[in-house]
Formats: structure tokens, C-alpha cells, sequence
């Protein structure tokens, strides 16, 4: 092999006068043997500023493919789940300093994406939720409480027929409203409707995190359930002291902590956890026709079929002598009034009580 006298040594394995590769653009172009002024590979010093090998071309000045930015930037990177992205080796460690706010919104991110708003039927309006849940949006604009209270109404509405069209509008609601700890409730139910276990749990603690309230717990214990770990689901429900609860929520913990002991097969312990104050034959409540048939059903496990038989029976009942209608339910809700003195008291209650007449002269109470 001979050396060319313009070009320098050449590679190994690479002959003077094989044709060059075709790589793009730049193709055809001389190889640098009519370019007089050019020094000989020769004569560079070995190694100094030699550019990445790309043909043996130089860099050019031109814009970084993709437009990352460079390291020094403070543009931080990330993953639509609310990662970091892998080039960027400073988000991590000031994720740590975000503010709660910050860490609630990132929290939705994973249900922002590619999300379209559902219609709202003609004639839904916020009165079409319930008192209690429409005075938690007094924090919000009108307009904008108006929007979730319609998202949230019509969760509500859908939920038994249409669980997956009722999720996507409690995604509406929290994309509007966050912070508030009915719409995450709401998320997490219909996440639970749908089978998504895995977000049911994370919103149920978001939800729990904002409100305080621990209502929901055996929804929390039944979603660990469904994501495949009933132990866990046992120290969920083992972490609250059930006297704080509701008789509502107490039997609704202890249905989903016996299927618990189902899933690992203690089938006595399963019955044991349904052998609570509520489980009373002799009166009904909204919650006795559930906890009667769990009961019956554990029963019938352990082979006591008359049992099962006869609690099955008591579910009836109950069940019939509720009814299913709603119509005479009231809702009460307390409202603190606060009175500027004790005189206001006394003179409105004057004013509002009611008179005697005696003859023609109307008599007030004495006030003695």
C-alpha cells in the first residue's frame, strides 16, 4: 500500500481510489486533495481539537438535533407520568423542593393527557348535586364551580349504568379542581367502578390527605384487594379505630376486611370479622341487607347452609322493608348562627313568638 502524497498516511483497510461511501448532503464533495492551503494529516499534531469521527468532517455550528437544551439550563424535562426525563439529572433532586400545590397538580398529570370534557345533557345544573357536595366548591369561581358541579352530578347519575363515561367526567371535575376533596372522592369511586385499583388507592389518599375523613376506608381496603394484596388490605383497615367511624362505614370495613381473609383462605376469621354490633336480625338498616348476605355467604363456605339459609332470608327482609325508595330520606345540615349579643337573642326571640289575645287586645308573653 502507498502513501498519497497531499493525503498523508491512510487508514488500514481502506484503499486510495475506492469510491466513498454516499453520506447525504455532503456526498461527491472533494476529498480535500485540491485544496491547497489545507495541511496534511501529517502534519496535526496527534490529537489536538480533533473533531467526533463523522467522515473526518469538522462540526459545524448548528443546532443540537431535537433542540435539547444544554445542561447549564433551567428548563427541566418531563415525562408525561411526571418523571423525570433521563437527560435531565437535576429533576429529581428539586422535586424535592416542590411545594405541596405543586406535588397535587403533578399528581393529576397522569389523567390531563389527551382528555376531551363529555357533553353535559341539557338541563344539568350544579342544584343537581347534593347540598353537602356543592358547598365544598364555594372556594371556586361561580363559573367554574357550576362546570365541576355539573361533572360531578353527572358522575353520579352514571355511575351504576355507565361507570367509564361517569370516570371521565370526575376527570373533567379534577382537572378543574383539584384541591377539592369531594371531586378527588369522586375520582377514586369511579376509578374503583372501573376496575382501575391502582389510581382508586392513590386518589383515596389524596382524598383522605385534603378532608381528614376516613369514610372511605373500606373502599381503600377493597382496592388493595384488587391490586392483589390482602394483607396490606388488612393493615389498611386495621389503621383506624372503628369507633370513629360511622355504623355505615364500620359495616362497609368489615364486608371488605372478611373477603380479605377469603382471599387468603381464613375462612373462620372471614366470618369473625362480620360478627359485629350491626349485625342485628331484629332491626334494619340501609347497610343490614348488605351485612346480612355477606354473612350468609361466609356461612355457606363453611358448609352451615340452614344458617346461610335463614340470614339470607333476614337480607330480604330488610332489603323489603327499605324499600329502595329515597323518598322520605331527609338531610339535615347544621349551621352555626352567630349572634352579636345575647340582648339579639332575647329580642328575637320576642319578636317570634306568638301572641294570646284576650278580648280585642292582643297579650305578649310576659318576659319575667
Amino acid at each position: 500500500m502507498t502513501d498519497s502524497p497531499d493525503r498523508g498516511p491512510q487508514r488500514p483497510g481502506r484503499r486510495d481510489d475506492s469510491p466513498r461511501q454516499n453520506r447525504g448532503p455532503h456526498a461527491g464533495r472533494p476529498t480535500g486533495s485540491g485544496r491547497p492551503d489545507r495541511p496534511s494529516r501529517s502534519d496535526r499534531p496527534a490529537g489536538a481539537d480533533r473533531p467526533a469521527r463523522d467522515g473526518d468532517r469538522p462540526q459545524r455550528d448548528r443546532p443540537v438535533r431535537g433542540g435539547r437544551p444544554d445542561r447549564g439550563s433551567d428548563r427541566k424535562l418531563w415525562t408525561s407520568g411526571g418523571k423525570p426525563a433521563r437527560n435531565d439529572r437535576d429533576a429529581r433532586s428539586r422535586e424535592v423542593e416542590l411545594s405541596e400545590e405543586e406535588k397535587q397538580a403533578r399528581a393529576l398529570r397522569a389523567v390531563r393527557p389527551r382528555h376531551d370534557d363529555p357533553e353535559i345533557p341539557d338541563g344539568v345544573t350544579a342544584r343537581d348535586l347534593d347540598k353537602g357536595a356543592r358547598n365544598e366548591l364555594k372556594t371556586l369561581s361561580k363559573e367554574n364551580a357550576e362546570g365541576v358541579a355539573q361533572h360531578l352530578a353527572m358522575a353520579a347519575r352514571l355511575i351504576e349504568s355507565d361507570p367509564e363515561l361517569a370516570h371521565r367526567h370526575a376527570i373533567s371535575a379534577a382537572r378543574r379542581a383539584g384541591r377539592i376533596g369531594i371531586v378527588r372522592e369522586t375520582l377514586a369511586i369511579t376509578a374503583y367502578a372501573t376496575g382501575d385499583f391502582a389510581l382508586a388507592i392513590r386518589e383515596l389518599r389524596t382524598y383522605r390527605r385534603i378532608s381528614g375523613s376516613n369514610e372511605q376506608l373500606a373502599l381503600m381496603v377493597d382496592s388493595e384487594r384488587g391490586v392483589g394484596r390482602p394483607d396490606r388490605a388488612l393493615e389498611v383497615g386495621r389503621s383506624v379505630q372503628r369507633s370513629e367511624l360511622s355504623s355505615a362505614a364500620q359495616v362497609a370495613v368489615a364486608i371488605a376486611m372478611s373477603g380479605a381473609r377469603l382471599d387468603l383462605g381464613q375462612t373462620e376469621a372471614a366470618l369473625d370479622e362480620l360478627d359485629i354490633a350491626q349485625l342485628n336480625p331484629d332491626v334494619a338498616y340501609s347497610y343490614s341487607a348488605d351485612l346480612f348476605s355477606a354473612y350468609a355467604d361466609v356461612l355457606e363456605d363453611l358448609g352451615r347452609s340452614d344458617e346461610a339459609e335463614s340470614w339470607r332470608e333476614r337480607a330480604a327482609r330488610a332489603d323489603a322493608a327499605l324499600g329502595g325508595d329515597d323518598g322520605d330520606l331527609v338531610e339535615v345540615y347544621e349551621e352555626d348562627i352567630v349572634f352579636e349579643s345575647v340582648d339579639d337573642v332575647i329580642a328575637d326571640a320576642a319578636r317570634n313568638a306568638p301572641t294570646e289575645e284576650i278580648g280585642d287586645e292582643p297579650v305578649r308573653p310576659s318576659e319575667s
